[in-house]
């Protein structure tokens, strides 16, 4: 049974207060491994977004990952410094370039991605794959919430 929408608001707040703090340790965790695949948790992000989509504009990533397209920008900047993205010609956008992999991207992402699984593999308890789409579904639900918030 649904709950009542004040009995809802207490338990989500709930779910803020745990998302918050479990954002900024797996932050610093990624941040803290840096040197091994030398990724930011920014740049991880984009090559992450590239990977899973194929070649994006930088709007179109930061409205992916509600990011200021200066930010992501700066992201691509630094991907690309270092050749793990390329900037290739938009046939459908001339002044929107399309930001793409480049093999060495890709090896970095794919070597960041097993480093996480595997330290994911470590999570204790009794977790039902009933428990974790519930937990995805209501995530999802709070992230439509702020659909509308812009970031830039």
């Amino acid at each position: 049974m649904p709950l009542a929408p004040d009995d809802l608001a207490d338990r989500l707040t709930e779910v803020f207060a745990l998302v918050g703090p479990l954002y900024r340790r797996v932050q610093r965790k990624v941040e803290q491994a840096e040197p091994i695949e030398g990724l930011s948790v920014g740049v991880r992000a984009v090559l992450d977004l590239l990977r899973e989509n194929g070649p994006m504009t930088v709007p179109q990533m930061g409205r992916a990952q509600a990011l200021s397209r200066q930010f992501v920008q700066r992201m691509v900047n630094d991907a690309a410094a270092e050749q793990l993205v390329e900037i290739i010609p938009n046939p459908a956008h001339q002044r929107s370039s399309l930001i793409r992999l480049t093999d060495r991207g890709r090896a970095a992402i794919t070597a960041v991605m097993a480093r996480e699984r595997a330290l994911l593999r470590q999570v204790d308890g009794d977790l039902t794959d009933a428990d974790v789409t519930a937990c995805v579904r209501v995530l999802a639900r709070m992230l439509e919430l702020f659909d509308n918030v812009d970031v830039n």
